[in-house]
């Protein structure tokens, strides 16, 4: 099977994460999308980042009713800070049957060389980029292992949802109901300390 890795804080997890995951696996030879929540970096100040298994239980409820996406825990049982090549050698080691390849916005792409190792993810794995605003992804235009796919470009993030929530506002068509009436019971974000 080959299974699309969709990486990300998921902090929260937002209808343009769930956009781009979906349209990966309805529109592209990827039968299945897994997110796969990054646990705390140690080496990063986390107030503003809920629990990992708290945003694992946002992104999980979110994609409840969606066969073809995952949520994925992986990361949280691998060494820190995690690396892409560390994670992507450990899901080949225990997913043998499958094919990964990585999900990523054209703006990640234009730091991909900065990634360790980024020459044996190309060799190995493809990228499927899809856009973000002024970002390109020029540079990689002509390379075999890179896929660029014409997604729906999404301009919501989770810093702008969390400083939305901490001022009082409305957020809930930036969400699914479920996470929106999740976070809201929880009192998720409500806090400045927590928008850092």
């Amino acid at each position: 099977m080959k299974i699309g890795l969709f990486f990300g804080s998921f902090n929260p997890v937002h209808i343009g994460h769930l956009v781009i995951a979906n349209y990966m696996a309805q529109y592209t030879d990827l039968q299945k999308v897994w997110l796969v929540i990054s646990p705390h970096n140690p080496l990063k100040e986390k107030s503003s980042l809920l629990d990992d298994k708290q945003r694992l239980a946002l992104v999980k409820i979110a994609i409840e009713n969606n066969s073809k996406l995952k949520a994925s825990d992986i990361e949280f049982k691998l060494p820190q800070p995690s690396y892409t090549i560390t994670t992507l050698i450990h899901l080949k080691e225990k997913y043998p049957e499958h094919e990964f390849a990585l999900i990523m916005g054209s703006d990640n792409l234009s730091t991909f060389h900065k990634w360790k190792n980024y020459e044996e993810i190309l060799k190995y794995h493809t990228l499927y980029i899809y856009p973000r605003p002024k970002h390109s992804g020029e540079a990689y235009k002509q390379h075999s292992q890179v896929k660029f796919v014409d997604a729906p470009v999404m301009e919501i993030s989770s810093t702008f949802i969390r400083q939305a929530i901490a001022d009082k506002k409305d957020v809930r068509y930036l969400l699914p109901d479920n996470v929106y009436e999740y976070v809201k019971e929880m009192h998720f974000y409500k806090k400045r300390k927590q928008l850092i």
